[in-house]
């Protein structure tokens, strides 16, 4: 999936560098879509309809196979640009002369360092990994137990099994509708601002304890981390902010660099959430959730004020 997702995202974000925030929310929309539709598909077929789960993965690969088909023949690199060589007075050369006959009359060119080095030079680069991996640590959070947090409340299972699709159908325009407006504001700040404001909501997940609040809670909370959110094919504002602040040729580069360290908190992020469920209950999940993404909020902050440091400013 990492082998699919990076390259695609990478494209998008050097073929439309003016509207590189709504284009990635566009393109990351979709995994919205994909949120709201599997998991009511594979209810429909796995208890309604009652098809082994063998072939309900085998239908899901029917699927995704001429989905992918497109993707495969459509995604096409833009062109490398190439810089233009600057010629010097003292450079030029004289009626009569030649240059490059011989290897005396060049230089040996200093060795390039490697792009990883170059990237993580780069201090604001590296506190946006770190922003952002606090961020994962609790932002899936919800995804995975907002079901289960709505089952001990007395909601029917099968019902409780649908507030998964209300957060992915909100985030999809927590992806495409912020990242319209950050391209006249700036990808960090609405990227920052979204983060503070998911924390915020986590931290009230158990005021809502009934169905009708719990359906609102889903709501504002996939709205508020669809702009953040990269796994679910990847932070739409994120990936414009990596675009931002790397050259356009190490932009591949350096979104596999932010993917590769986000997906480590991300891995550890939910086994975490369960053991905060186990001894402190949905409470303390809550507050786990909205407690990392405060911190991880606090530091893209630091990040985008190394930036700029007039807090009005465009980034």
């Amino acid at each position: 999936m990492s082998l699919i997702l990076t390259p695609c995202v990478a494209v998008v974000s050097r073929r439309v560098p003016h509207r590189r925030g709504l284009a990635l929310g566009i393109a990351i929309g979709g995994s919205s879509i994909g949120g709201v539709v599997w998991p009511v598909a594979l209810q429909q077929l796995l208890y309604t309809d009652g098809v082994s789960f063998g072939w309900v993965q085998r239908i899901v690969g029917f699927i995704m196979l001429p989905l992918l088909t497109v993707a495969c023949l459509t995604v096409i690199d833009a062109e490398k640009e190439l810089p233009k060589p600057t010629v010097t007075d003292s450079e030029k050369p004289s009626e009569g002369s030649v240059i490059g006959d011989s290897a005396s009359d060049t230089m040996p060119e200093e060795k390039a360092k490697h792009p990883i080095i170059i990237i993580f030079k780069n201090l604001t680069f590296v506190l946006l990994c770190l922003g952002l991996g606090f961020v994962y640590f609790g932002l899936f959070t919800p995804f995975f137990y907002i079901s289960t947090y709505a089952i001990d409340k007395g909601t029917s299972s099968s019902t409780a099994f649908y507030l998964i699709s209300a957060i992915n159908a909100a985030s999809f325009f927590g992806r495409v509708i912020p990242g319209h407006v950050a391209d006249q504001y700036g990808h960090f700040n609405m990227c920052t601002l979204s983060v503070l404001a998911s924390g915020i909501i986590g931290f009230t997940w158990t005021a809502a304890y009934d169905l009708p609040g719990m359906i609102i809670w889903s709501i504002a909370y996939g709205f508020t981390s669809g702009v953040t959110d990269q796994k679910q094919a990847v932070l739409s504002l994120q990936n414009a902010c990596v675009g931002k602040i790397s050259k356009r040729e190490h932009q591949g580069t350096a979104l596999g660099m932010v993917m590769g360290c986000v997906s480590i908190a991300a891995l550890v992020g939910t086994p975490i959430s369960g053991q905060v469920l186990l001894h402190a209950g949905y409470l303390g999940l809550g507050i786990w959730t909205g407690a990392t993404l405060l911190a991880g909020g606090a530091i893209l902050t630091v990040a985008r004020l190394r930036l700029d440091r007039r807090i009005l400013a465009i980034h």
